[in-house]
């Protein structure tokens, strides 16, 4: 039997040494030397664990384990995809699937909460960006691969899982039992804040998403008369999504110019992508607000509007995403989603672990109204001048109070935008 094993071992060895051999080799770039002593160590603890664990091991199962762990050592994002994941990522990117509704990485060995996707039960459910989750149901995540724990989360609409996560200034774990649902995600929500002035929201970036927002803003300027006054573009908690449909988003409020470009060691990772003419918003004013979850194609598109001067970043810096993932299919229907690249902004800034910094910084905060006081006012004066012009109408150009405190109670940094987004649209007048 060991003289069999060391037979296969060898005709291993020889595949990978083959692989090695025939990997492409760069001009600028030394003929790799194999590394035989690691190799060997390969073989070797591929033999004493068949030998010797406690249990028989497929081969099939160890050699999936050992690419799993191979590509979960070089960086969060790249992965093995078994058949059943390769599958739920592309029915991700279109727009429908199955789970909890929430975009997930690693951090020191968890399983990290990127980002609850709007009207799903992770965000009913009160999970929150940067939370921790070190258990799903029965199951530790310590070593977990990201993977193993999406399908652990997915499931049948209507069954439950329990997740238990950590959370920054919570003395123990939180629990939340969600249902899970058949998530139908529309990436692109709008309204009408004030007479002239837009919202649009990105919840994540799908292939249809630029599509999705060319209606909305139909839809914005028919009801502002045609045109309108500014717009405020709402990419909080958006952890990112396809690359084509952030450089789709970004052309659509841009005349032509650099909208991010990529460097890879392969040639078809360096790519250039430019906004073709057509602003369709005419060139007014944008603020663009973003947070910590703003992750990935959400900063392709806040830096690229940064860049080119079209927009002003508003909020807290976002997540430091700067890197390209390719899924690349295998013959027995899984696949590996590998980072191939980095993007860069069109100054030529890479946000990789560094983020977007906002022109106009504004922390998360919370408005408590507050009873009002009563003042005295120079009508309350006895013996006051009357007004000459008697009983004159207020001044038109003063907005309505009405709307606004209830805004800043309930969206405060949206306020915010809304009020600079109003004296950009001043300033430009």
């Amino acid at each position: 039997m060991k003289s069999k094993f060391r037979r296969q071992g060898l005709s291993l060895l020889a595949g990978v040494l083959l692989g090695a051999a025939l990997s492409p080799v760069h001009a600028d770039e030394p003929p790799p030397r194999l590394p035989l002593d690691e190799l060997r160590t390969f073989t070797e603890v591929l033999e004493r664990i068949k030998q010797d664990y406690v249990e028989p091991v497929d081969d099939r199962k160890l050699l999936e384990s050992a690419v799993r762990g191979m590509l979960a050592g070089l960086d969060p994002h790249s992965t093995y995809l078994d058949r059943e994941a390769y599958r739920d990522i592309q029915v991700g990117t279109s727009g429908e699937f199955g789970g909890l509704g929430i975009e997930v990485g690693q951090e020191d060995g968890f399983i990290k909460i990127i980002s609850p996707i709007d009207d799903t039960p992770a965000a009913r459910a009160g999970l929150k960006s940067g939370d921790l989750i070190i258990r799903i149901d029965d199951t530790p995540t310590k070593g977990i691969s990201m993977g193993d724990a999406v399908k652990l989360m997915r499931g049948n609409a209507g069954t439950t899982v329990k997740l238990s996560v950590v959370r920054a200034g919570e003395d123990k774990p939180l629990d939340f039992t969600l249902q899970r649902e058949l998530i139908q995600v529309k990436s692109v929500k709008h309204r009408m804040l004030d007479p002239g002035f837009g919202y649009v929201r990105i919840t994540q970036f799908q292939t249809r998403t630029a599509g999705y927002l060319r209606e909305a803003l139909d839809q914005l300027q028919q009801t502002s008369g045609g045109k309108l006054k500014g717009l405020v573009l709402d990419l909080r908690n958006n952890p990112g999504g396809v690359l084509t449909g952030a450089v789709d988003v970004a052309d659509t409020f841009l005349n032509g110019g650099l909208i991010v470009y990529t460097e890879g060691r392969q040639r078809e990772s360096r790519q250039n992508f430019n906004a073709q003419p057509g602003d369709l918003i005419n060139g007014a004013p944008i603020v663009v607000l973003v947070n910590g979850g703003s992750a990935s194609a959400s900063e392709i598109v806040a830096g690229a509007l940064q860049d080119q001067h079209r927009a002003l970043i508003m909020g807290t810096q976002t997540f430091g995403k700067g890197s390209v993932q390719t899924i690349m299919p295998l013959p027995d229907g899984a696949a590996v989603k590998l980072t191939t690249a980095r993007y860069f902004t069109p100054s030529g800034r890479s946000i990789q672990a560094e983020g977007i910094t906002p022109d106009v910084k504004l922390d998360a905060v919370r408005i408590a109204e507050v009873e009002a006081t009563q003042t005295i006012k120079e009508a309350d004066l006895n013996g006051h001048l009357d007004n000459p012009n008697g009983d004159a109408a207020p001044s038109s150009d003063k907005t309505p109070p009405a709307a606004q405190p209830a805004l800043a109670a309930s969206d405060y940094p949206l306020n915010e935008a809304l009020n600079l987004l109003k004296g950009l649209a001043l300033y430009k007048r």
